[in-house]
């Protein structure tokens, strides 16, 4: 189901390691059947996978200010340096690796969504993703 996406078909064409990247946003939910679609993929990376994507693309500044990214595709697949001030080694160790690929657990996602929506940035999208994944961790359904 995910690798057939073709967001994760062109993130796996680019050859980076995979032990040096983690796919944040809503691609965690996209992953455990919480959202049918997305618009983009978030791919925070460090090490080789961010030096690739140097090789990709130019940095620049993400929309939010908390990181560089490297935009790809038409914007399909965006390759950060950082995540909401977590420390990016550790979000890839703590990573879910669903069909060879490494995700945000849910907790983790819940946990930035909860600390955005606080900011008052957060976005109705955001709080409607709270919800679903409340439920899910909860219940274990969608």
């Amino acid at each position: 189901m995910v690798r057939e996406h073709p967001f994760f078909q062109r993130l796996t064409s680019l050859g980076l390691p995979v032990d040096n990247y983690v796919i944040g946003g809503s691609g965690p939910m996209f992953a455990h059947g919480l959202r049918k679609e997305i618009g983009d993929i978030d791919v925070v990376a460090s090490g080789a996978a961010w030096s690739r994507a140097l090789e990709l693309g130019q940095p620049e500044a993400a929309p939010l200010g908390y990181a560089q990214h490297v935009v790809l595709f038409d914007g399909t697949v965006e390759i950060l340096d950082g995540w909401f001030g977590y420390p990016v080694d550790i979000l890839i160790l703590e990573a879910e690796v669903i069909e060879g690929i490494r995700f945000m657990p849910l907790t983790r996602v819940l946990e930035w969504k909860v600390k955005f929506m606080d900011s008052k940035v957060g976005r109705e999208k955001d709080r409607q993703d709270i919800a679903l994944i409340r439920r899910y961790l909860q219940y274990g359904e969608a």
